[in-house]
């Protein structure tokens, strides 16, 4: 008999069904789909996966946008054990069929708007079983819900268990090609465990809760918030992809009590016409993370949203919350406002050097995460796995210090660290300076060569509409506040930034659009 207290989505599942049948697991594009109908839903689901001959471990690729038959392919996955492969439905030909090779997947599931993509890509991927478009196109095409059909909705009881994979998320690429990341049961519980045994709330998950998931589910951030909603018996409200005044609406017409979000898509909301803080009064608590948050918008958000704000920082690897600045520590003034925070209950981090040895406080180096949500590893990649996770320890990729209270500051990626004559300079420390000049919207730094110093800093400027700023006004305003070194020698003026569906920016293209160009970094006219 299945334990539904043992942290495997199925006995989760088959719980929730027993305990709160009628209760709204999703609320998507006006329809309610509850605990009841998608347990018995995901159930037909994973009947139908073993029946297209899929086993245990066997991958299963999803490319399409957010829906609620998507969340039921998760379910439904870690009830036939085997591992989804959600795919970002923007990624070329040739990145969808990298990772449906790498993955090895065996079954796709696809919107409509992807088949001629499918087609594309498939007459080379031999371990494929076969394809399931998820919406039907008239007599053509009979879509997943009719693919489904027929199958017996009876619990399967999988032996599944904790460290077992359910989840491959592929990363965002930044450089080379993505890895995918393999998630276990486990990583959906153990933050929430963790901090009730603590009796923290900072970020808390609570089955009367309406939850808006403004990151995709195609990504770590959103899908692993929607499972932490699903484990307590919450409602996750799903948008097909993130617009601002769509998100807006769904926030004051379905009385959303938490919202998990960007920084970026704080300030598009924010933005919209007619917003108030009274736009907002259903919030209870407003989480974001992905990103790094501008003072500017710090200050926006703590008044603009009234209600509690609460920073997450975590990443593919550490599967789920790693540190927390909690709604306490949102005071205007705070000098604590740009950390991220105290490690959550259960987790560990250090700041080491070079030679691994911890720094003392105010000191950067990398990050060091002990979590016991942490990914199983890099698929098919051991030797990448062996150097991200050290007796473990997961190595990250950021570049940040501790104070002497325990907060975490992170300065920037360790890859994006711009080295002038010999000087670290971080993006972040200089974006946020750049932010403060009141005709600047948006900015992203990166390091461009240069004959003397090895690297110079260059940014790339998002002016606000009808304001106007050539590159001296900005090296004029940043005198003073920044140290020589790190003000930005060129400049370009865009429309726009780059960034992945989190709303992160890609400074790796802007890299690329530099080289391309071919222009030296040059002196400010």
């Amino acid at each position: 008999m299945t334990d539904p207290n043992r942290p495997a989505l199925h006995a989760r599942s088959k719980l929730h069904a027993e305990q709160r049948p009628d209760h709204p697991a999703i609320l998507f594009e006006g329809r309610a789909t509850t605990y009841g109908q998608l347990h018995r839903a995901s159930n037909r689901t994973a009947h139908a996966l073993r029946a297209a001959g899929l086993r245990r471990g066997d991958r299963v690729a999803f490319l399409g946008r957010e829906s609620a038959d998507y969340y039921e392919l998760a379910i439904a996955c870690a009830k036939s054990e085997t591992v989804l492969v959600p795919i970002n439905w923007r990624l070329t030909d040739g990145e969808v069929e990298h990772i449906l090779r790498d993955s090895g997947a065996r079954m796709l599931f696809h919107e409509r708007d992807f088949h001629g993509l499918v087609n594309r890509v498939r007459p080379s991927l031999t371990r494929l079983l076969g394809t399931v478009q998820m919406d039907a196109d008239g007599d053509r095409t009979a879509g997943f819900r009719a693919w489904r059909q027929g199958q017996p909705d009876t619990d399967l009881n999988p032996t599944t268990g904790p460290d077992d994979p359910v989840l491959q998320m592929y990363t965002s690429g930044t450089t080379g090609l993505p890895k995918g990341v393999v998630l276990a049961h486990r990583t959906f519980f153990t933050y929430i465990d963790a901090t009730r045994r603590a009796g923290v709330d900072w970020i808390d998950f609570r089955a009367e809760d309406r939850s808006l998931i403004c990151f995709p589910g195609l990504h770590s951030a959103g899908l692993v918030w929607f499972m932490h909603v699903f484990n307590v018996g919450g409602t996750s409200i799903v948008m097909r992809m993130f617009i601002a005044d769509e998100a807006v609406r769904l926030v004051e017409t379905l009385g959303a009590t938490t919202m998990w979000a960007a920084p970026a898509m704080l300030q598009m909301m924010l933005a919209e016409p007619g917003v108030t803080p009274a736009t907002f009064r259903s919030l209870r608590k407003v989480v974001y993370g992905g990103s790094p948050i501008s003072p500017d918008l710090m200050r926006e958000a703590m008044a603009g949203f009234g209600c509690e704000l609460a920073q997450m920082y975590a990443a593919a690897e550490t599967g789920s919350v790693v540190t927390c600045l909690s709604p306490a520590d949102h005071v205007p003034g705070n000098p604590r406002l740009g950390s991220a925070g105290r490690v959550c209950p259960g987790n560990e981090v250090k700041v080491v050097g070079a030679d691994g040895a911890p720094l003392p406080a105010g000191e950067i180096g990398q990050v060091w995460i002990r979590t016991p949500a942490h990914f199983v590893g890099y698929w098919n990649q051991p030797a990448a796995t062996a150097q991200m996770l050290v007796d473990g320890w997961l190595h990250m990729g950021d570049a940040g210090y501790l104070d002497d209270g325990g907060y975490l500051f992170l300065c920037d990626r360790i890859n994006d660290t711009i080295i002038v004559a010999g000087q670290n300079v971080y993006p972040v420390e200089v974006e946020n300076a750049i932010r403060e000049h009141p005709a600047v919207h948006d900015v992203a730094v990166h390091g461009v060569p240069h004959p003397r110093w090895g690297e110079a800093v260059h940014a790339c400027v998002v002016l606000r509409p009808d304001e106007q700023a050539k590159p001296r006004d900005l090296m004029r305003f940043l005198h003073g506040q920044i140290a020589d070194f790190k003000i930005p020698t060129g400049y370009d003026f865009v429309d726009e930034l780059p960034r992945n569906p989190t709303g992160k920016v890609l400074r790796r293209v802007l890299r690329d659009r530099y080289h391309a160009a071919a222009v030296p970094a040059r002196p400010a006219s």
